[in-house]
């Protein structure tokens, strides 16, 4: 089958969107089919056109092997208008990468943001192909249950798109069980029109691989490593708290990747004072591989909301994968997984006190945090790698195909 793939986000970026669209394409290509993608010029977590795209309109890559059709966009970071413009500036001129592809059997438009799912409708409409629309967040749900946008005309007219999209796309991918329910009783979108494409993660990269590059930490410390996005969802509030309680022990977190917050984020550690935090920028998948084999633990944090609890964070499964405890502070379908595979310790959300005590007691019973780590390489391995994930994905698009 040929896919052409419609994501505003793509590597050479790093992020959630771009680990798993990357790990997707190989795997579809590993099986066979044929790939296309069209996407913006690099610009994510900055907010500024990777130098050697700038100055450039339309630009056609190869990228493992497959045409990657680049177009511009306006490049904006953090929230607000600029980052409006940023989605829909794209939303328009994504329309030229759409010229100049050849005609899938399928298109598959990542999302958020939402508006692509527009040109995607139009694009498949023209074609007269089915249109899948992955739906990695619930947008605009989840920044209103997190007071991000007020109720008004705005809300309103994103939550009648978002409706109209669920109706028009021929198959809707989501990414937890949580998600599909939500969809199903309260969005009444039908259950044919359902697939499940949860977060994996290549087993083969991650718990694997040696470190092999100089980097200016401590070797007596221990690394509890966060690698993702610094966005308000996260709350990473509880780190810095957790921090502050742990100035005693050699523990250092290191928070890697970019987000919305991360400069409250950091401007906060500045003013608590604390020395036993870093901040490094995005960096790619094969180098956080690498730091995970130096790191004592992993951890993964949400917000206290409903909403939240239906999203199983991307930022777990390198964890898990790569033999580590797991720390996570939250609810709902991140917590059941760390506890179903019995690979780290939850915590309830934004709770640093028994954040900071489950660090303390994987630091004073090693034997029990090596096995954590063990159990969550093999939950990985059994159920999270991305060859299967994928696998399963087709199966479902081929049974509805049929029915």
């Amino acid at each position: 089958m040929r896919f052409l793939i419609l994501s505003q986000y793509f590597p050479p970026e790093t992020g959630a969107p771009q680990t798993r669209l990357a790990a997707m394409i190989r795997e579809l290509l590993r099986l066979g089919h044929t790939v296309e993608v069209i996407t913006a010029m690099p610009n994510y977590p900055t907010g500024k056109i990777f130098p050697s795209y700038q100055r450039q309109f339309y630009q056609l890559d190869d990228w493992e092997g497959i045409k990657v059709h680049r177009i511009w966009m306006y490049a904006a970071s953090g929230a607000g208008i600029k980052r409006l413009f940023n989605y829909l500036s794209f939303t328009f001129t994504s329309i030229w990468g759409l010229r100049k592809a050849q005609k899938p059997d399928y298109l598959f438009v990542e999302s958020p943001p939402l508006f692509l799912g527009i040109t995607g409708y139009i694009a498949a409409s023209w074609w007269r192909i089915p249109f899948i629309f992955n739906v990695a967040d619930l947008w605009p749900d989840t920044i209103s249950a997190l007071g991000l946008i007020s109720k008004g005309m705005l809300l309103k007219l994103a939550t009648k798109l978002e409706l109209w999209l669920y109706r028009k796309a021929d198959y809707i991918t989501v990414v937890t069980e949580g998600v599909r329910q939500i969809m199903l009783e309260n969005k009444q979108v039908p259950a044919n029109k359902l697939l499940l494409l949860p977060n994996g993660v290549d087993t083969k990269l991650f718990g694997k691989s040696e470190f092999k590059q100089e980097i200016d930490i401590p070797k007596d410390k221990l690394l509890i490593l966060y690698a993702g996005t610094h966005g308000y969802a996260h709350g990473m509030e509880v780190i810095l708290q957790a921090a502050q309680l742990l100035a005693d022990t050699k523990v250092l977190f290191l928070c890697i990747g970019g987000g919305s917050d991360k400069q409250r984020i950091m401007q906060l550690a500045e003013e608590m004072k604390l020395k036993n935090i870093l901040f490094w920028d995005s960096q790619p998948p094969e180098f956080i591989a690498n730091l995970y084999n130096l790191s004592f633990a992993g951890i993964a944090t949400f917000r206290d909301s409903p909403l939240l609890e239906c999203t199983r964070p991307a930022k777990t499964l390198p964890i898990l994968a790569s033999g580590k405890p797991v720390l996570f502070n939250g609810a709902g379908e991140g917590a059941k997984l760390v506890t179903e595979a019995q690979a780290g310790i939850v915590t309830a959300p934004g709770d640093y006190n028994n954040l900071a005590q489950s660090i303390r007691k994987l630091i004073n019973e090693p034997d029990y945090a090596i096995q954590l780590g063990i159990n969550g390489r093999k939950y990985a391995e059994q159920h999270l790698d991305w060859s299967i994930i994928v696998a399963d994905w087709l199966r479902q698009l081929e049974r509805e195909k049929l029915v």
